[in-house]
């Protein structure tokens, strides 16, 4: 494990940090997975060797916490630009189709994502259960009409799904259209039963 959460780093800490994170998406968008090689991220980042593992456990550690990045950067632009529909299950489908644009812009840096969230590496869990916390902040917002355990409920399921859809696409057996497709088809059966209008509990 790193030795530091990133809240108990210092200012100069956290530059160097996002250094390496953003020497992983340039080296994972321009040549994939296996070129995420923590030597190569550090040249890239000018840090030492040894910075790298202060803050990232392993390759995939590193590439997880690049996901969150990646993550973070979705909701800031759907922050500036809302989603779009009538609907609640057109505004979380509007969402999911913005990711799914983005990682299919860059499919090689998409496939070293998600390879590396497949990793047992405890970092990587911690790393993929942000990714998790951020999606459903961006759905929140979209659902909250529903009661909180129905909410969790529906962005949790759609958790699943984005992620067997995305295993799916990296193993080449599906495009990106079929994602997108998917998660719309699970967003609108999920969402169904509820509508639009806010629920009363007893």
């Amino acid at each position: 494990m790193a030795s530091f959460a990133v809240s108990e780093l210092t200012d100069e800490q956290r530059r160097r940090r996002q250094r390496v994170i953003d020497a992983a998406f340039e080296l994972g968008a321009e040549r994939g997975y296996e070129a995420v090689q923590m030597r190569e991220v550090a040249a890239t980042a000018n840090v030492a060797l040894a910075t790298i593992y202060r803050y990232f456990s392993s390759k995939d550690h590193l590439l997880a916490a690049a996901m969150t990045e990646w993550t973070s950067r979705l909701q800031q632009r759907v922050a500036q630009s809302p989603p779009r529909g009538d609907t609640p299950a057109d505004r979380l489908a509007d969402v999911l189709g913005r990711a799914c644009r983005a990682m299919e812009r860059q499919p090689k840096l998409s496939m070293a994502l998600i390879r590396a969230l497949s990793s047992p590496d405890p970092g990587v869990r911690e790393s993929g259960a942000e990714v998790q916390r951020q999606i459903a902040t961006m759905g929140d917002a979209i659902l909250a009409h529903l009661p909180p355990e129905i909410r969790a409920d529906v962005l949790g399921v759609l958790g699943h799904v984005w992620y067997s859809t995305l295993i799916s696409w990296a193993n080449g057996r599906h495009d990106f259209a079929w994602v997108r497709g998917e998660l719309e088809r699970a967003t609108r059966v999920l969402l169904s039963p509820y509508g639009a209008t806010p629920l009363v509990t007893y």
